[in-house]
């Protein structure tokens, strides 16, 4: 039986899940490739790999996906790597909505490496910050976002890199528990039903557990932050906190319930498609 190919994310919080990809027995068992997460979707959905570390918005658009259990990206706080960013500069105040410094964006630069940030973005502005403004897919580089918008939406390591003594920047995952007090959640590993054909599906379930508990581990942790901090030219200390601070990496069920409430935010403002059920393996 061949390998299965696995779809990762090539960012620091992804890091911990693939501890034993990198490091252990896991990583002859599996063929692995590394990109950004829209791309990691879209090689489930054109079967190019069989496992990915999906958005979440990926999953209520490619069919036939099964998520396993108990392993994910997601945020019961401020997460520090999906901001809104906008200049430090004095817009034309409209008094009627004087009440939220975003209802003034009119354009927005949406990062195409996302899929689930994009969409919350839009349920952020459609729900509670105000404003209907126009959005353009650009590539993750500040400078050309801001200089064709108003605001820009960086996610992952360029999001981590960003001063913001020198812009306004808002928090999407804070910004989301402030208004609905539920997790949030970015990415899910899913898998294909098609590729389980022969496998236990638990087997490979305890694989994926088993490596997030290894790359959690306080040992793995500072060895990660020493790896990943002169990589980023950030502070050792600044990653290990936001490993340990900022991400959570278990879907329970304060994380589905913050997911199911995102996808149906996200249909309601057609954003999303309507009615995800959620599968597990």
């Amino acid at each position: 039986m061949s390998r299965l190919k696995i779809s990762a994310i090539s960012y620091l919080n992804t890091a911990p899940l693939m501890w034993d990809f990198e490091h252990g027995e896991a990583g002859t068992e599996f063929d692995i490739s590394y990109t950004i997460p829209s791309a990691c979707a879209e090689a489930l959905r054109a079967g190019t790999a069989d496992i990915g570390i999906i958005p979440a918005a990926a999953y209520a658009t490619v069919p036939d996906l099964v998520i396993i259990p108990d392993v994910a990206i997601a945020a019961r706080r401020a997460v520090r790597s999906i901001l809104l960013v906008k200049k430090k500069k004095k817009m034309p105040v409209d008094p009627l909505s004087a009440q939220s410094p975003w209802a003034q964006v009119r354009t927005v630069a949406l990062d195409t490496s996302s899929m689930t940030s994009v969409v919350l973005a839009k349920i952020l502005f459609a729900k509670w910050l105000g404003g209907a403004p126009d959005y353009k897919a650009m590539a993750p580089d500040l400078d050309a976002m801001l200089g064709a918008c108003d605001a820009a939406l960086l996610i992952g390591d360029p999001a981590l890199q960003v001063d913001r003594k020198r812009y306004v920047t808002l928090d999407l995952a804070e910004e989301w528990v402030a208004h609905t007090g539920k997790s949030f959640v970015f990415a899910v590993w899913a898998i294909r039903k098609q590729a389980l054909a022969g496998r236990s599906g638990a087997a490979i379930a305890e694989v994926f557990k088993r490596s997030r508990d290894h790359g959690l581990s306080p040992e793995n942790l500072e060895a990660i932050a020493q790896e990943w901090a002169p990589r980023l030219c950030l502070t050792a200390e600044f990653v290990r906190a936001y490993l340990t601070q900022n991400i959570h990496y278990y879907l329970d069920p304060p994380c589905l319930e913050g997911l199911e409430l995102y996808y149906h935010l996200g249909a309601e403002i057609g954003a999303l498609p309507q009615a995800t059920e959620l599968r597990f393996l």
